[in-house]
């Protein structure tokens, strides 16, 4: 408290509530924004503990662990050290503290076994190789908090449910374990209390809940303004087990708004370029702007084009999570250090790091969701009693629309989190291994304990006992192949671990984040010969590593080629081994890498919105007007769909016929639902030629003329649209794909069937996909349903195919279908026509397709 004073400051309410919380013995989640001091409450109960804990006497053995701090990021934990060391040390508190990450050092890892500090600041994937040491429950004996920081950006994925199985193995070392969760975005706060304590053993919804919170970030004020409020633990029979939680509303309200630019808007396409200049402007009148964008390769593309027009030598930064840590950590310093005056970033940097210098926060595309965006919007000022500050630059019209339905939605303080799914079978099949790995362990003993975590409470012992079967022998169809026998059961009936091999390789590829495989880029002096392709051609020693790209990129240049990565022009030479060696390049036409995992899906609050303000004139006067002016001449040439039907136009252009569709669900479901309209239209005689889909409309051209076919019902758009797509013409789908085999290539190293590294070799893209193949066709083949296709069945419908969604969009709009047949292209569907026959790298368009666009947006924007 003496600290407090000193600077004028008392702690907020929710602070002292939640010590007291924790000094009771309970878990407790925090949902507070920008600004409220989350952090420094999440760790009050473990600094005050260590305060008065009793000091070490001499020659006494080291303590364990005593706090446990989990990040989603790297870069987060950094910044946390930073930021609460110096409270602990202008307070003398007698506590050490470090991080662990990927990042840290073998030898310093190796001596934080031996000798933990007090506080450890780690990542989920380090938590997961801590329990696979033969000393974890040593390491833990002395566990008493585990603080989860950013807690609704960790559940949601497979990286959640590695963390919820290692919160459960941590409950077994240490029975009275407390949790805290710190949140700001969250849509069901009662998901995340059943999260963060042990479940009871009957199966039940894992869903529930009710909408609270809003915001995101940590800070002090002088002030304690908020309100509270204060829900106490449950703690029952059954899956209802619920930590406290405390609310915190209030703030200020952050202030944004959409850029109105004089330019014009681009009908399609993500790169913005429009609005460089505004953006350079805005840039130029703050002190620290953070700007952000939704993919890797938009990153590289903005800070490209800011540098372009950077005639003030404005320092300014690049951040993703491609590039050289040293460089990463580079743009950290300079950005806490406050000698940026702008970072172009990724979601590297959207979550929780203060930097209370940041006075603007530019977002520019869609943010695909309104929680998205609250949470970026929190890095601006990051103090609870002063508003953040943003600009949203859309990409192209229809983006539009999406800002500003997030704008309002920021404003009614809406949240649009994914829910929490049931725990992934690969996942699980990771974990049975590592806790083999760190001892021997009981089948019931480790069920039960599995099924305490939140994501894993409906498993039943049937689906255990296969996933334990298959980490023993890889299942029935490759149980004669010894390297598939991982685990063997011992004399005791306990299993462990088969050879000390396997454990050095489950260390080797922890974790469940499968990027694309990726080589490191590298200077060399050298350059290549036109037509030799490799390392013959160039010098053995190559300069400093710029970071790292997806092979499938590089594959597709020729020696010679440019392209931009780490905010600079390289010239291609060539691949040798893992490394992709470039040179300094200069002009011509240059490429922007693109990145297979970057884009997000559209969530489904704000695709709800957007057709709202379709369906409603009165709306458009927020908008501007080359896009008012734009969904008025839809009106006069076509229809607007209203809000829960589906418009469906056909029109011919061409020698072809087109539909399009206006579902306005995602990227994701229009796929989907595009590959299988287009099987459906090729069965009933249509002769589909192919598909396009964006995040709000899908288009399909075909050589029958699809407008006379549907007015005449054969087919009727209500059988086309019916929901019976998603069960036969799915699986015969699926079956003929190269979906499955992509998603199952991930299931099999995520379960450990595969390895990506292995000790002294690594494997590229090619090794590790061919492997997988090869044994995806023999499980199909010989065991359909192994563990492991059921795994990837799971993850494709809930990933790749989105089929929930899709499912919803079916049946909202059965007989609320809308199909107006056209003479020509209607004004709405130009963005989703100029996506036909696009490169899938973001360069600029050749001349002819230029030419084309400008004719087509002439036929659907001319006269009426």
């Amino acid at each position: 408290m003496r600290w407090f004073a000193e600077r004028g400051w008392s702690p907020r309410a929710h602070q002292l509530d939640l010590l007291a919380a924790a000094q009771q013995g309970n878990s407790v989640l925090l949902i507070a924004p920008t600004g409220a001091g989350k952090t420094l409450a999440g760790f009050l109960p473990a600094l005050t503990d260590l305060a008065i804990r009793p000091k070490k006497r001499p020659g006494a053995a080291h303590r364990g662990v005593h706090t446990l701090y989990i990040s989603p990021l790297k870069a987060l934990a950094v910044d946390i050290e930073r930021n609460l060391g110096k409270p602990v040390d202008e307070m003398s508190l007698p506590i050490s503290m470090e991080t662990r990450t990927g990042d840290t050092p073998q030898h310093k890892r190796t001596r934080q076994k031996l000798s933990p500090p007090d506080i450890l600041l780690t990542t989920p994937e380090q938590l997961a190789l801590l329990i696979a040491s033969p000393d974890a429950e040593r390491f833990f004996s002395d566990l008493r908090y585990i603080v989860l920081d950013e807690l609704h950006s960790l559940v949601t994925s497979k990286r959640g449910h590695l963390l919820s199985l290692g919160l459960a193995r941590l409950r077994a070392f240490v029975p009275d374990l407390q949790a805290i969760g710190l949140s700001a975005t969250v849509a069901e706060p009662d998901e995340l209390r059943r999260w963060l304590v042990r479940q009871g053993s009957s199966p039940s919804p894992l869903w529930g809940g009710s909408p609270e919170g809003r915001g995101g970030g940590d800070g002090l004020a002088s002030t304690p303004t908020p309100t509270l409020r204060v829900d106490p633990p449950h703690k029952g029979e059954g899956t209802n087990n619920m930590a406290e939680l405390i609310t915190v509303s209030g703030g200020a309200k952050p202030e944004i708004s959409i850029l109105d630019s004089e330019e014009h808007v681009p009908w399609s396409g993500h790169s913005a370029r429009y609005a460089i200049p505004d953006v350079y402007e805005a840039i130029r009148k703050h002190r620290t702007t953070l700007l952000f964008v939704n993919t890797r390769s938009q990153a590289e593309l903005l800070f490209q084009e800011l540098w372009r027009v950077n005639d003030d030598n404005l320092p300014i930064a690049l951040h993703h999570g491609s590039l050289d840590v040293g460089q990463r950590r580079k743009v950290e310093k300079a950005m806490a250090d406050n000698v940026l005056s702008a970072v172009v970033a990724t979601s590297t940097l959207d979550l929780g790091i203060d930097w209370g210098d940041v006075d603007l926060v530019i977002h520019v595309g869609a943010p695909k969701g309104a929680s998205r965006l609250a949470q970026r919007i929190g890095r601006a000022n990051h103090r609870m009693d002063e508003p953040s500050r943003a600009i949203l630059v859309p990409a192209n019209r229809f983006e539009v629309l999406e800002c500003r339905a997030a704008l309002e939605a920021n404003y009614l303080g809406a949240q649009d989190t994914p829910p929490l799914i049931e725990g992934a079978l690969d996942v699980l099949a990771q974990h049975v291994l590592g806790c083999a790995c760190g001892a021997a362990f009981d089948a019931d003993e480790l069920y039960d304990e599995v099924r305490g975590a939140a994501p894993y409470t409906g498993l039943d012992r049937e689906s255990f006992d296969r996933v334990v079967d298959f980490v023993a022998t890889g299942g029935y169809a490759l149980r004669s192949y010894e390297r598939y026998a991982r685990i063997r059961k011992t004399k005791d009936g306990k299993w462990r671990v088969s050879h000390p091999r396997i454990a050095q390789q489950y260390r080797l590829n922890v974790g469940t984040i499968i990027e694309a495989p990726m080589l490191n880029v590298r200077y060399t002096r050298a350059k290549g010969k036109s037509g030799a392709g490799s390392a013959q051609s160039l010098a053995l020693r190559g300069g400093p590593v710029l970071g790292k790209i997806e092979e499938y990129f590089v594959e597709t240049l020729s020696i010679g080629d440019m392209f931009i990565f780490a905010g600079k022009v390289l010239r291609f030479e060539g691949i040798r081994e893992n490394e992709c060696y470039v040179s300094t390049g200069g002009g011509g036409n240059v490429l922007v890498p693109s990145y297979a995992g970057g884009k997000f899906p559209l969530s489904t609050y704000l695709a709800e919105q957007v057709r709202g303000m379709l369906a409603d004139p009165a709306r458009w006067t927020a908008l501007p007007d080359q896009v008012s002016d734009w969904l008025r001449m839809q009106q006069m040439k076509s229809i607007l769909p209203r809000r829960e039907d589906l418009l469906v136009e056909t029109f011919p252009r061409g020698e072809r016929f087109y539909m399009v569709a206006y579902p306005f669900e995602g990227r994701l479901a229009h796929q989907t639902l595009g590959m299988l309209l287009t099987r459906r239209l090729e069965r009933m005689g249509a002769r589909p030629l192919g598909f396009v889909a964006t995040d709000y409309s899908l288009a399909v051209w075909a050589l029958g003329d699809l407008g006379r076919m549907f007015k005449a019902k054969k087919p009727s758009l209500a059988e086309l649209f019916d929901e019976d797509m998603l069960g036969d013409d799915l699986e015969a789908w699926l079956a003929d794909s190269w979906l499955l085999k992509r998603t199952f290539r991930n299931c099999a190293v995520i379960a450990g069937l595969i390895e990506r590294r292995f000790p002294g070799q690594e494997k590229n893209g090619r090794q590790v996909t061919v492997s997988a193949d090869l044994i995806y066709d023999v499980l199909r083949s010989h065991e359909p349903d192994h563990i492991l296709l059921k795994a990837t069945r799971a993850d494709a419908a809930s990933g790749l195919l989105d089929v929930r969604r899709l499912a919803e969009m079916l049946s909202r709009i059965r007989g609320r279908i809308v199909h107006k047949m056209l003479d020509q292209i209607s004004p709405l569907a130009v963005p989703v026509m100029l996506e036909i026959g696009r490169e899938p790298v973001n360069g600029e368009a050749n001349d002819t397709l230029l030419m084309e666009a400008a004719d087509l947006i002439e036929e659907a924007m001319g006269s009426a």
